[in-house]
């Protein structure tokens, strides 16, 4: 019986799935910034390191301020590799964005207040330190006991650990505790390791892979919305 809800963050709350690196790669083309995908996803994976390696982030730093200073990294980077983008850009790019995680995260707030009704829920996620900024900026913060954060507990996933933490947390035992994400590799593999049920948000990642094992998740869902239909039929 399920007694307790574990939730990832980025990409599953704040964006329905859809992987960020696939938003901010459609904003640079809105806003017209010259590069490859390739490039892109190499500057991507560059400012990511970057913000989880370097104090760049700060506990006040909202969630608009998380975007300018990663795609601040992004073009540091590309300039470095021969391309030329705008920084009057920046901006624009980091607005839209903040748009597109606000309308998700207000789409996902009510089904966060039904659950948390009848469930402790608790976050656990790879963030930069100012996790609970945002999501008191964006009003969500009340729905979650707790919140396990890389940045401030040391653990990063994929390590189960991270999510072993989110299980105490709770205060329950793995297989009393659901476990959402959008990431195979992240959430669903390192949350079923540490017991787990498993519902998996799979919409779409960056690469164009195309997954050959079998799924361990028990099960997917490809809107947000259907949480709380699948954790009753787990429960």
């Amino acid at each position: 019986m399920i007694k307790g809800i574990l939730f990832d963050y980025g990409g599953t709350i704040d964006t329905n799935g859809l992987h960020w690196a696939n938003v901010l790669w459609g904003a640079y083309q809105n806003n017209q910034v010259k590069i490859d995908k390739e490039a892109f996803a190499s500057a991507y994976k560059f400012g990511e390191r970057a913000l989880a390696i370097h104090p760049i982030i700060e506990p006040h730093h909202v969630f608009y301020d998380v975007l300018f200073l990663k795609v601040e990294q992004q073009f540091g980077y590309l300039r470095e590799n021969g391309y030329e983008p705008d920084s009057q850009a920046i901006e624009a790019i980091a607005r839209e964005c903040d748009r597109v995680a606000r309308t998700n995260v207000e789409k996902a707030a009510p089904i966060l207040e039904a659950l948390a009704q009848n469930y402790p829920l608790v976050m656990v996620s790879n963030f930069y330190g100012n996790l609970n900024s945002v999501l008191k900026e964006f009003g969500i913060a009340h729905y979650f006991q707790s919140v396990v954060e890389s940045a401030v507990v040391g653990v990063r996933k994929p390590d189960p650990a991270i999510w072993q933490l989110g299980v105490e947390a709770q205060g329950l035992l793995p297989h009393e505790c659901a476990a959402v994400g959008d990431s195979y590799s992240k959430d669903i593999l390192p949350a079923k390791a540490t017991g787990c049920k498993v519902i998996w948000l799979n919409v779409q990642g960056f690469e164009d892979t195309t997954e050959t094992q079998v799924s361990v998740a028990d099960a997917e869902i490809t809107d947000f919305a259907q949480v709380a239909d699948i954790i009753a039929g787990l429960g």
